[in-house]
C-alpha cells in the first residue's frame, strides 16, 4: 500500500486522532481538530473552527464546485451539499483492562486499535482521507459542494457540538445530503449478507414508577408500610416481558430485506432468534416501546422504613410513536388492575427522528455495495440510541441523513460488543474500504 494511498492517509489520521486524549468530559478537542483542519486546509478546503468554548470547537470543512463563490447548494445554489459528519470526542477507557494502551494507535494482528477506533475516530479517518485525497487529486464537485463536519461532544449528547451548531450557525452546516455513524457493519443471515443503512433513531420517554407507603422504625418491620416492597412486583413485571411489538415502517422494510415475513414480526423474531440470538438482541429493539429500570431508590437511612420509593425506566420510542405508545405498553406489561399501587412522571419526552428510506442517496449507497461485495444488500435499520443525526434532522426537515460506515470484514457481531467497551479496534481492511466508499460517493453524487 502506497504511504499516499487514501488508505494509508486513512491509518495515518486515525492513529493521530487516537493519540489525542478526547475522552468526554472533559473532552479537550481543539488540538485533535486544529489537525484535522491543517490536514483539510493543505488539501484546498475552507475551514472553520466555531466553537461555544475556547478549548471544544467544531470544525466545519467546505469545497465547493470550481468556481463556485456563491450561494451555498443547500441555500438555494445548484447541486446539493453532502455533509460527512463525525465527532472526534470518546467515553473513558482503563488501560489496564487493554491489551493495547488504548491511546497508542497500534497496528497488530490485522487492526488498529484505541478508543475511538470505531466510535467513531475512525469514520472522521475514512471521512478526511477520501475527501483531502480527492481535493489533492484536483478533483472538485461538478455541482454542489462537499462538507466535512467534525464536532464535539457528542457522547454527552451534543450541546456544545451539533446541538449548539445546528442552532447557533445553521447557515454554515446546512446540508441536503448527510452520512454520519450508526450503520454498515455487515451481518449474515438466511444465507444473505446484510448492510444496515442507519434509517431512523429511537426516542427517549423516560419515566419514574414511584410507590407509597408508611415510614416506621425498621426494628420493627410490621409497624410501617414498606414502599420499597411494593417495587418487588413491578420488578417481576418489567423483568418478565417488554410491551408487545408495534413495527413501524423501518423495521418492516428490515424484515423483508433480511428475507423475513414483515406480516409476522412475532414469528420472524422468533426464527431470527433461533437462528442468531445475538443478532436478535441487537434487532428486536426496532420493533416497538422498550422499557429497561435502571435506578432504584427509597429510604435515606438504613433504619427507616421508607414511605417512598422511586424506579427509574429508560423507555425508548420508534419514530412516529409517543407517550400514548408508552402508556399503552406500561398498562400492558403492570396491569390494569394494579395501576392504583403507583404513580407514573415522565422525566424526558423526545420524539424519535427518521429520514425516508428511499432516496437517491440510498440507491446510491446500495449500488456500490452490490459492486463491492457482490451478493451482499443494503437494508434499513433503527438505532436503538441515537447520535448527532438527530440535530441535522431537527435543524433541516428536507435533509436525507443515513448512518453508514461499512465494514465488510470486521461483522456487526465483532465490532458491537467493542463500542464503548475494552480494547475497542476495527480491521484495517474496513478502514480502507469504507475510505474507498466515501470517495466514490462524493463522486458520485456531485458529478
Amino acid at each position: 500500500m502506497s504511504a499516499d494511498s487514501p488508505a494509508a492517509q486513512a491509518e495515518e489520521i486515525l492513529r493521530a486522532l487516537i493519540r489525542f486524549n478526547t475522552v468526554n468530559p472533559p473532552g479537550n478537542e481543539r488540538a485533535a481538530q486544529e489537525y484535522l483542519a491543517d490536514r483539510l486546509t493543505d488539501a484546498g478546503f475552507a475551514c472553520e473552527l466555531l466553537g461555544a468554548e475556547p478549548g471544544r470547537p467544531n470544525l466545519v470543512a467546505r469545497l465547493r464546485a470550481e468556481g463556485g463563490d456563491g450561494p451555498t447548494p443547500a441555500d438555494g445554489g445548484e447541486g446539493p451539499t453532502l455533509c460527512y459528519l463525525g465527532h472526534v470526542d470518546t467515553v473513558l477507557a482503563d488501560p489496564a483492562d487493554w491489551t493495547h494502551d488504548p491511546w497508542s494507535g497500534d497496528i497488530a494482528d490485522g487492526f488498529l486499535w484505541g478508543r475511538g477506533a470505531l466510535d467513531m475516530k475512525s469514520q472522521v479517518a475514512a471521512e478526511v482521507a477520501a475527501a483531502t485525497s480527492l481535493a489533492r487529486s484536483g478533483w472538485r464537485p461538478s455541482r454542489g459542494e462537499l462538507l466535512i463536519v467534525s464536532v464535539v461532544d457528542e457522547e454527552t449528547g451534543g450541546a456544545l457540538g451539533a446541538q449548539w451548531i445546528t442552532e447557533t450557525h445553521p447557515e454554515k452546516v446546512r446540508c441536503d445530503l448527510l452520512v454520519n455513524e450508526g450503520g454498515g457493519a455487515v451481518f449474515e443471515y438466511g444465507g444473505r449478507r446484510c448492510y444496515g443503512v442507519c434509517c431512523a433513531e429511537k426516542g427517549v420517554f423516560r419515566f419514574t414508577i414511584t410507590t407509597e407507603g408508611v415510614a416506621g422504625h425498621a426494628s420493627m418491620p410490621g409497624m410501617g408500610e414498606n414502599a420499597l416492597l411494593k417495587m418487588g412486583p413491578v420488578l417481576d413485571r418489567l423483568g418478565a416481558r417488554q410491551p408487545s411489538y408495534l413495527p413501524t415502517d423501518e423495521p418492516l422494510a428490515f424484515l423483508r430485506g433480511i428475507g423475513e415475513d414483515p406480516d409476522d414480526p412475532q414469528g420472524s423474531l422468533a426464527r431470527l432468534r433461533a437462528a442468531d440470538a445475538r443478532l436478535a438482541t441487537m434487532f428486536e429493539p426496532m420493533l416497538g416501546v422498550t422499557f429497561t429500570p435502571t435506578r432504584i431508590s427509597a429510604s435515606e437511612k438504613i433504619n427507616v422504613i421508607p414511605s417512598r420509593a422511586e424506579l427509574k425506566v429508560d423507555c425508548r420510542v420508534p419514530p412516529g410513536l409517543g407517550e400514548a405508545e408508552v402508556r399503552e405498553g406500561i398498562a400492558e406489561v403492570l396491569g390494569d388492575e394494579h395501576a392504583s399501587e403507583w404513580r407514573i412522571t415522565f422525566s424526558e419526552r423526545v420524539m424519535g427522528n427518521r429520514s425516508p428510506m428511499r432516496s437517491q442517496l440510498m440507491d446510491t449507497i446500495s449500488a456500490w455495495i452490490a459492486e463491492h461485495d457482490p451478493g451482499a444488500q443494503a437494508v434499513p435499520v433503527v438505532l436503538p440510541g441515537f447520535t448527532d443525526s438527530r440535530h441535522f434532522r431537527l435543524a433541516f426537515p428536507e435533509c436525507v441523513a443515513y448512518g453508514f460506515f461499512p465494514h465488510r470484514h470486521q461483522s456487526l457481531l465483532q465490532s458491537a460488543p467493542l463500542v464503548h467497551g475494552a480494547d475497542e479496534r476495527i480491521d484495517v481492511r474496513d478502514l480502507a474500504f469504507a475510505t474507498e466508499f466515501f470517495s466514490d460517493l462524493a463522486q458520485r453524487v456531485l458529478a
